[in-house]
Formats: C-alpha cells, structure tokens, sequence
C-alpha cells in the first residue's frame, strides 16, 4: 500500500473544501474540471499538511487562488510554496480577482505553464535563485505570480 499524501484529518479538510468553493475557485474549476485543458486537475488536493486550491498530479502543477488575506499572510505562503517546491511541485498564484475579472488571461498562464518542462529543468519563464517576480513579468498578460 502506498504510503498516505496526509493525515485522516487533513482529508476531512480538503472534503469540507471541496464543499465550499470561493466564487473564483468554482470558476476557474469550470475550466479545469474533466480534462479540459489535457490533463487532469484536482481541486482542494492535500499534500502533508497543506491543501492545494488546484494540483495536477502528473504535470507537479499546483495553482492557488488568493483573496485579500494573502497580504496578510505572506510568510505563511512563501513557506508553504517552499515545502511544496521541495516535493517537486511548481506553484502558480492568482488573485481571485484576476480569475473574475480575466479568465482568458489566467487560463493562457496556466497552459504556458504545462507546457514548461518539469522541475528542475531550466526554464526560462521561472526566475533564478528562487526570487519571486511580479505578475508584470510574466508573459501572460499579467495574469500569475510566478514562484521559482
């Protein structure tokens, strides 16, 4: 039996999650629910301790919606993106309004960043030494906040 990804409780979370999708989330799982851009999405996916918004498992591709208490927390995630970094995830966040407000531009992001090659492979889309870029300086209509 393969080993568990989390705790019986931290499935319990990502189940009562799943029950309570942010507007922005069910509308970007719209999108991504049923293979529609190729691969398999999961949504309110458990990792260790922490929940992804939206994970594709065989592409490492974790994406995170953030509201307005992501300001407020931002060590929290830089700490969490680091963990999941260190599975061998890439993460890519949004703000919920971003998803609201450009859906085309969010779902060009999320295609580009399929498409790039798996971690650990140089990239040119993903800064070096792990610096975070600002959303202006990806190439997708500034629609991520790309993490190395």
């Amino acid at each position: 039996m393969p080993p568990r990804r989390t705790t019986p409780q931290g499935y319990a979370k990502a189940r009562q999650l799943r029950k309570a999708l942010t507007p922005a989330e069910r509308k970007l799982w719209a999108v991504l629910r049923g293979d529609k851009l190729g691969v398999n999405f999961r949504r309110q996916h458990a990792i260790g301790p922490y929940i992804a918004d939206f994970c594709c498992v065989k592409k490492k591709l974790i994406i995170e919606l953030d509201g307005g208490q992501h300001l407020k927390q931002r060590e929290y995630d830089e700490e969490r993106t680091r963990v999941l970094k260190s599975l061998g995830y890439r993460v890519i966040r949004f703000w919920n309004d971003e998803v609201m407000k450009d859906i085309e531009g969010v779902i060009h992001a999320i295609r580009l960043a399929l498409a790039e090659p798996e971690v650990g492979a140089p990239s040119a889309m993903s800064p070096a030494g792990g610096r975070r870029t600002t959303a202006s300086s990806c190439p997708t209509r500034n629609a991520a906040r790309w993490w190395a």
